[in-house]
C-alpha cells in the first residue's frame, strides 16, 4: 500500500525476478485493469444472458467463456509486464509478423459471419479477429523504426514507419474495418509525433485520412452506410443506435437497477459493442463514470511515468500503446451516444470477445513493462550527472 501511494523505488541489481517486478510496477494500473475486467463480468451476467438462450445455449455461457478468455488474458498481461524493453520490441515484432500474415490470408479463409466484412478466422470452437492482435505489435515495430532513426547514422525508420502504417490501414480498410483502420493511423501518428515529427507533415497525414474517408463513402456501400445513419438527425428506435440512446436516458443517475433492465433483450450485440448501454440503463451514470476513471487512469498514469524515460522505444511505443487502448475506449463509448459513427469496436477488458480481451490483455501487459521503474530511467538524473 505504501508503494501505491508514494510511488514505486527503481529496481537494484541483484533482486529476484518476483520482488523487482511487484517493486517496479504501476500498482494503480494493474488495479484499474483488474477493475474493468470485474465491471465487464458483472455487466456480462446481465448482457449475454438473452443471447445465450436465443441461441439454446445455458444461461452463462458466455460469462463462463468471458471468464475463461479473461483469465488467460491476465496472466498473458502478467507475464509479459515482467519483461524487458528488448523482449517487448522482439515479441512485438514476432507478433506483428504473424497477425500481419494472418491478415493477408483473411481473403482466402476468413469469415465474416454475415456482418458484411471479412475479419475474422474461424477455427470452429473460436474466432480470431487478427486486427485486434496486429495493434500492439504494429506499435512496437514502429516505435523501433522510430527510435532507430534518432540514432546517429541510423535508417529511415520514421519512412518505413509511414510505409507500414500506409500499408495497415489499406489493408483493414479493404475488409472493411475503418474503426481498426483509424485506430492505427491515430497511433502511428502519436508516436511520430513524440518521435519529433513536423506539425506540418503530421497535417499532411491528416489530409490524406480526410481525402481517404471521403473516398471511402462514395466507394464503399458499408462505410456511406453507417455514416449517413449517424448524419441523419432523426434517430430510428428500432437500430442498435436507438436501442443504446434509449437505453442511457431510461437509466438516469443511477440506474433502473441489477437485471431490471430492457436493452439487454433488444441489442444484438448488447454484450459486446454496446455493453456500455447496459451498464448505463442498469447501474446508471454512476457506473460508467467509474468505467472513464478507470480508463482515464491508466492512461494518465503511463503516459506520466513515460515523460521520465530517456529511452526512445520506451517511451514512443509506451505512448502509442497508453493512447491507442484510451482511444479505443473512447471510440466504443462515444457510438453508444452517438457522438461518432459506428465502430464495431469493443470496450478493452469490458465487452465480450476472446480476442479483443488476450489482445488487450497482450497491450496492457506491453505498456506495464514499459512504464515500470528502472535505474537511471528518469531524465532527470541524466541532466543531473551532465551538469
Amino acid at each position: 500500500m505504501t508503494e501505491m501511494v508514494f510511488g514505486a523505488t527503481p529496481a537494484r541489481a541483484g533482486d529476484p525476478i518476483l520482488p523487482r517486478w511487484w517493486r517496479t510496477l504501476d500498482k494503480w494500473s494493474l488495479a484499474c485493469v483488474l477493475g474493468l475486467f470485474t465491471i465487464g463480468l458483472l455487466l456480462g451476467l446481465a448482457a449475454s444472458v438473452p443471447l445465450a438462450e436465443k441461441n439454446n445455449l445455458p444461461r452463462f455461457y458466455y460469462v463462463q467463456r468471458q471468464a475463461f478468455f479473461g483469465g488467460v488474458a491476465l496472466c498473458v498481461m502478467l507475464v509479459i509486464s515482467m519483461m524487458s524493453p528488448r523482449q517487448i520490441r522482439r515479441l512485438g515484432v514476432l507478433g506483428f509478423l504473424a497477425a500481419f500474415a494472418l491478415i493477408l490470408a483473411l481473403p482466402v479463409i476468413g469469415t465474416d459471419f454475415g456482418k458484411g466484412a471479412t475479419r475474422w478466422l474461424s477455427l470452429g470452437f473460436v474466432s480470431v479477429q487478427p486486427s485486434e492482435f496486429l495493434k500492439p505489435g504494429f506499435v512496437a515495430l514502429c516505435a523501433w523504426f522510430m527510435a532507430a532513426s534518432q540514432e546517429v547514422g541510423g535508417p529511415p525508420g520514421k519512412f518505413y514507419s509511414f510505409v507500414t502504417a500506409g500499408a495497415i490501414v489499406v489493408l483493414l480498410a479493404l475488409q472493411p474495418d475503418f474503426g481498426q483502420a483509424s485506430l492505427v493511423l491515430f497511433s502511428w501518428l502519436v508516436m511520430y509525433f513524440v518521435a519529433g515529427a513536423p506539425l506540418i507533415l503530421l497535417m499532411a497525414v491528416a489530409g490524406m485520412a480526410v481525402a481517404g474517408g471521403v473516398f471511402a463513402y462514395g466507394a464503399s456501400e458499408h462505410f456511406a452506410r453507417r455514416i449517413n445513419g449517424f448524419l441523419n438527425p432523426e434517430i430510428d428506435p428500432r437500430t442498435q443506435i436507438g436501442y443504446a440512446t434509449n437505453a442511457i436516458q431510461e437509466g438516469g443517475f443511477f440506474g433502473v437497477g441489477v437485471g431490471e433492465g430492457t436493452v439487454k433483450w433488444s441489442l444484438p450485440d448488447a454484450h459486446t459493442d454496446f455493453i456500455i448501454a447496459v451498464a448505463a440503463e442498469e447501474y446508471g451514470t454512476i457506473m460508467v463514470l467509474a468505467i472513464i476513471a478507470l480508463y482515464c487512469t491508466i492512461v494518465v498514469r503511463s503516459l506520466l511515468r513515460l515523460l521520465k524515460e530517456r529511452d526512445p522505444f520506451t517511451r514512443i511505443a509506451g505512448t502509442g500503446l497508453a493512447c491507442a487502448f484510451g482511444v479505443q475506449a473512447l471510440i466504443n463509448m462515444g457510438v453508444a451516444v452517438r457522438l461518432l459513427p459506428a465502430k464495431g469496436m469493443t470496450l478493452p477488458f469490458v465487452s465480450y470477445g476472446g480476442s479483443s480481451v488476450i489482445a488487450s490483455g497482450i497491450a496492457l501487459g506491453m505498456l506495464l513493462a514499459l512504464t515500470r521503474t528502472r535505474p537511471q530511467g528518469e531524465m532527470a538524473e541524466i541532466l543531473r550527472r551532465a551538469r
